[in-house]
């Protein structure tokens, strides 16, 4: 099976092109066993790039679990790069189908290739019963959650994905190896979780650090950091234009007037390569 290894910012996935390759049919199997790091290839997880009926290019994107997820916002930057650089659709507005509908993504091009791209990622979702988590409040906006033995004030969205946000005095380990994994598996989220902290550099400059859904502290996420610049607004903490620090790079969000948010980050090809299996 031939792949590509991309990343977003740091949040680095395999690509497997579905209009060419054929797939086993344990495709959480196949995620699990790519994305470890010792006897893989090594990455976040599995991203297929897919025929769709209705946009350029479908995605599906695997958690290094195997778990299947609606969404990643670094991910289908890099679906938009992979669909443009290998000739799949060569318009520089590209339509992506996801688990959470279909997205508009804007190229900007570095030569003849994608270096960054523009991505509406729709409206967030802000009813506690969508996003899906039982704490009050639509969205829950600094509502109190018991984890750790400690009470944190935590704001809850969805990007197609959910999302809980705490904002923090400094990030360290502590929050994100110590609390994430207890947050993405708390009783309050049916679903479980992407646990993000937070901390304010200014009104227009953010510092975050994520524990994934599934799989563990990433470089960066896309969907994570659209929702935690959204809980920032929502939060009386930032505004509506911030640029967000993370480990592996920097993103650029808007919340727009028209309640859309949009994402700006880089999307890089690594190198390609052939699967031939766990031996």
């Amino acid at each position: 099976m031939k792949f590509t290894k991309m990343h977003g910012a740091g949040n680095d996935y395999v690509y497997v092109n579905c209009f060419e390759e054929t797939l086993p049919q344990d495709i959480a199997g196949l995620a699990v066993a790519v994305s470890d790091r010792h006897t893989g290839i090594g990455s976040d997880g599995l991203i297929l790039i897919c025929p769709s009926e209705k946009a350029d290019a479908q995605m599906r994107m695997f958690n290094a679990d195997g778990s299947e997820s609606e969404m990643c916002g670094n991910g289908v930057r890099c679906v938009a790069k992979y669909v443009y650089d290998h000739g799949i659709a060569k318009q520089q507005t590209l339509k992506i189908e996801t688990g959470a509908g279909v997205l508009s993504l804007d190229l900007e091009l570095a030569g003849s290739k994608v270096g960054q791209v523009r991505v509406n990622m729709g409206k967030p979702i802000l009813n506690s019963a969508e996003i899906p988590t039982l704490l009050p409040g639509d969205p829950p906006v600094n509502a109190p959650l018991e984890v750790g033995g400690q009470t944190l004030k935590v704001t809850c969205v969805s990007m197609g994905n959910p999302h809980c946000i705490t904002f923090v005095d400094e990030l360290n380990d502590h929050w994100v190896h110590g609390i994430g994994p207890q947050v993405e598996v708390h009783p309050a989220f049916p679903r479980r979780v992407n646990a993000e902290f937070i901390e304010v550099v200014s009104p227009a400059e953010l510092k975050m650090r994520v524990w994934e859904r599934g799989s563990g502290e990433t470089q960066a996420c896309g969907t994570g950091a659209c929702a935690s610049a959204v809980a920032g607004v929502l939060t009386g903490r930032s505004e509506r234009n911030v640029l967000i620090h993370l480990p592996g790079g920097d993103l650029r969000l808007e919340w727009a007037d028209t309640d859309e948010v949009f994402m700006t980050g880089p999307a890089v090809e690594v190198y390609q390569g052939i699967w031939s299996g766990p031996q």
